[in-house]
């Protein structure tokens, strides 16, 4: 039998514990905030343990309830799923069909002055068109919000992405590959206290007992992304229980979802769909987690130099889109969408040389999603051929997946005509 002053001593010890713990956590995050501040060219960073939940802070502290937001409908269907969650329309913009860019001239007078909000995609690193983004929400006095999770290396104008809006959000699990971790960066350093606030009110504790599962789960949940084509690996992650998209898109479950928008702005009833293929997106990072991201972010320029290798070396080639840059400075793309004919049968075929394909973003949030849920493009044809036919190559075996497409037969899309509006 614990005797109560034996039960007061482990609860004192817990508590010790748990407040030891706080302290090195807040350490390790201002020395990781620190480095990005310096990437970022003196802005104020925040710590959050995902790039999605940086974004709902950002649209929540941003953008009234019941407010439109110009997004992209080439984008991976938890971020349409934030902007849900926050309260917000999300309202699709036409994009160019050589980049998968915003195309801002292609954005009705009608619809630019009916937003609360920009929110850039930035999509595979390629920068948005940031400096008239900028000015134009600068006009209409909305914010413009940067999701920079592909682009934590890529520059626009002569500065970093994510150093034009009022706030942009990075990911660590991408060129990082910290597998968790992101950052919340802001114009305004004043604003940093209440987010802090805010995100702390929403995070979860991270139970120790858990922390070797949330180290290894991620692997299983990339790899349900990367072979999602194949019938053996659908089986296999199944079994394991980390399966949740049959396809390209997840389930949209509209029934549950009408049902989830009646209580937003909110998370938890977006949960089950915010959380998919990062479970522990609002968890507090452990100290284990803690200590990779900050290996993988010492290590950062390195592997931005490998990109940046491998994206000049597939933007040289037939698959190359147009619109790509043919001077000056290579951005280091986190993919490279290359243009093919048959974007299937070429994934198919890197995947049998072991090459996995994912970060696929087909069809467009409008037509996955309908008019129910969100503004529909005005102009969706060049979203849609590009969704249909961009293939995302890992630059760093660019040349493992040139030999690979080129003994396919894969054949280059056939360029689409730009819109009137397309840069």
């Amino acid at each position: 039998m614990v005797s109560a002053h034996g039960a007061r001593g482990a609860q004192g010890a817990h508590g010790a514990r748990e407040a030891h713990g706080a302290r090195g956590a807040q350490g390790a995050h201002a020395e990781l905030e620190a480095r990005m501040r310096a990437r970022l060219g003196g802005r104020d960073c925040l710590y959050v343990p995902s790039c999605r939940l940086g974004l709902y802070l950002a649209l929540r502290h941003w953008c009234p309830p019941g407010g439109r937001v110009l997004m992209s409908p080439v984008n991976d269907d938890v971020i349409f799923f934030v902007v849900l969650a926050a309260g917000l329309r999300p309202v699709q913009a036409p994009l160019d069909p050589h980049t998968g860019s915003l195309d801002p001239a292609a954005v009705p007078d009608a619809v630019w002055s009916g937003l609360c909000a920009v929110l850039t995609t930035n999509l595979y690193g390629n920068p948005d068109p940031a400096p008239g983004l900028r000015e134009r929400c600068d006009r209409l006095g909305i914010p413009l919000l940067e999701d920079a999770a592909h682009a934590i290396g890529s520059t626009v104008g002569g500065r970093p992405v994510g150093a034009w809006g009022d706030a942009a959000v990075f990911s660590l699990s991408k060129h990082a590959g910290a597998r968790t971790g992101g950052f919340l960066a802001v114009a305004d350093p004043a604003r940093r206290a209440a987010l802090a606030a805010e995100r702390d009110a929403l995070l979860r504790p991270s139970r120790a007992g858990g922390e070797l599962a949330r180290l290894a789960r991620p692997y299983a949940e990339s790899a349900a992304r990367a072979l999602r084509l194949t019938r053996p690996a659908h089986a296999a992650l199944r079994a394991l229980g980390v399966h949740e998209r049959p396809g390209i898109r997840m389930p949209l479950r509209p029934a549950e979802l009408t049902r989830a928008l009646g209580a937003a702005p909110a998370l938890d009833p977006f949960h089950s769909w915010i959380r998919v293929d990062l479970h522990d997106y609002r968890l507090r990072t452990g100290p284990a987690r803690l200590r990779r991201v900050r290996t993988r972010l010492a290590a950062l320029d390195a592997v931005l130099d490998a990109h940046r290798a491998g994206t000049a070396r597939l933007l040289a080639t037939e698959y190359a889109s147009p619109g790509a840059p043919d001077g000056g400075r290579v951005q280091p793309l986190f993919r490279v969408p290359l243009l093919v004919e048959d974007r299937d049968a070429a994934a198919a075929a890197l995947a049998r040389r072991g090459i996995p394909v994912g970060y696929l973003y087909d069809p467009p949030l409008d037509a996955y999603a309908g008019a129910e849920f969100t503004d529909p493009s005005p102009a969706p044809a060049p979203a849609a051929w590009f969704a249909r036919h961009a293939l995302p190559v890992d630059p760093r075996r660019a040349d493992e997946a040139l030999a690979a497409l080129r003994a396919s037969g894969a054949r280059p899309a056939v360029p689409a005509p730009a819109p009137g509006g397309a840069r």
